[in-house]
């Protein structure tokens, strides 16, 4: 049966439209109509695409590496809960047996519906990776790239695996990622040393962006602009951000948006910590402590986040003075069009799945739907504040 979504205002790839109604049928869109401005009755302020999550390890006090029958409905659901639509789930880097495990895991999850966001299917985050920049990455488990090791992974997932993130220093590094741009798999750097030019010979090779940008890799220098210099300056680079006001500086993400605007991917980088209390947690084997929030090894380097996406979004105009549609665009078309579903998700169109999102004029979630569905109860936001409620910013301006 059809249901009928009347907005103040609705957000569409060519931007904002006043006083609209949304139908959608059997998960898909099929009509925006506006309403007549003298009619009183909205049932919601805002209506945009509910939200992608590219990059997300756990959350609730569940990570994908769990081997609980439940763990990746339970993440649906959390990530439901803040304004996420669909997800990928992602790995961290473990011995190999519990990779390809996690990976089954996560392609028999996809075999029927989640109770809460979609999963889209996996982001192999490690061990393709070497030492320097490792994060909370084990690097006694860092691993040598074999196409044939490549190959398994991808017959395990069962055509589920979408990224997998790799140094691009390693040895066989271009090779491997022509071989998995072969496959219709996306591949990220980070976790790496690698130099501008060595990034620019991967990014040429097919490889489609950055890993958490600025985190986990060489810095920007005037002499060597490193890894960052090279997708913050490559045309077809997309940027994974985690805009925590922890992980990137506001005035970083300020520079990112004027270099990137349109690669902007936000994503969480979330673990099992987010939504839960301060205390000890575990990230993959490394025993880790959040505290205020804020997730750290024990020798003080950051280890994901506690990030809700909606959150993100918020700190993106609130941090760095982006305008929201633009924001909210790098939550949801932007992984879409990273992933080659912009066809069907990421935006809202007709005849595309009804995965949508509805906001408070705070932007505070008020209900989502996903494909067609609505999720309830009616999510409430995490406990946690997020850094954009803590300051303030003046708007971005590029030169």
């Amino acid at each position: 049966m059809a249901e009928r979504i009347r907005a103040r205002r609705l957000l569409t790839e060519q931007g904002w439209l006043e006083h609209q109604v949304l139908t959608h049928e059997a998960g898909v869109i099929t009509a925006i109509d506006p309403i007549p401005a003298d009619d009183p009755e909205r049932e919601v302020e805002l209506l945009v695409p509910a939200l992608i999550d590219g990059h997300v390890h756990g959350g609730a006090g569940v990570d994908v590496m769990d081997e609980a029958a439940d763990a990746l409905a339970r993440l649906s659901l959390a990530k439901a809960a803040e304004g996420v639509g669909a997800f990928l789930a992602t790995t961290v880097t473990a011995p190999l047996p519990a990779i390809l495990s996690t990976l089954t895991r996560i392609a028999d999850a996809m075999a029927s519906p989640l109770p809460g966001a979609q999963l889209l299917g996996s982001y192999l985050e490690g061990p393709y990776f070497t030492p320097d920049n490792k994060g909370a990455h084990d690097p006694a488990l860092f691993r040598e790239l074999d196409l044939a090791e490549l190959d398994r992974l991808q017959q395990v997932a069962r055509g589920t695996l979408k990224v997998v993130a790799l140094a691009p220093e390693k040895a066989g590094a271009l090779a491997a990622i022509r071989h998995l741009k072969q496959a219709g798999i996306r591949v990220m750097l980070g976790h790496s040393a690698a130099d501008h030019d060595t990034t620019m010979a991967a990014l040429a090779a097919g490889a489609s962006g950055l890993v958490h940008c600025f985190n986990g890799m060489r810095g920007l220098h005037h002499r060597e602009p490193g890894m960052v210099g090279a997708g913050l300056v490559h045309p077809d680079a997309w940027l994974e951000l985690i805009a925590d006001g922890h992980h990137v500086h506001p005035s970083v993400l300020r520079l990112c948006h004027c270099c990137a605007r349109d690669r902007l991917l936000l994503i969480t980088d979330a673990m099992r910590a987010a939504g839960m209390p301060d205390g000890h947690y575990l990230l993959g084997d490394y025993r880790v402590e959040m505290k205020d929030g804020v997730v750290r090894t024990d020798t003080g380097g950051l280890a994901g986040s506690t990030l809700t996406l909606l959150g993100a979004v918020r700190n993106m105009v609130q941090l760095a003075g982006v305008p929201l549609e633009e924001a909210i665009r790098m939550a949801s078309l932007a992984p879409a069009r990273l992933l080659g579903m912009e066809h069907r998700l990421g935006s809202l169109a007709v005849g595309k799945q009804a995965n949508l999102l509805a906001l408070t004029a705070e932007l505070n979630q008020q209900h989502i739907w996903v494909a067609g569905r609505e999720i309830l109860p009616a999510p409430t936001p995490l406990s946690f504040p997020e850094a954009g409620a803590r300051q303030g910013a003046k708007e971005s301006s590029c030169i």
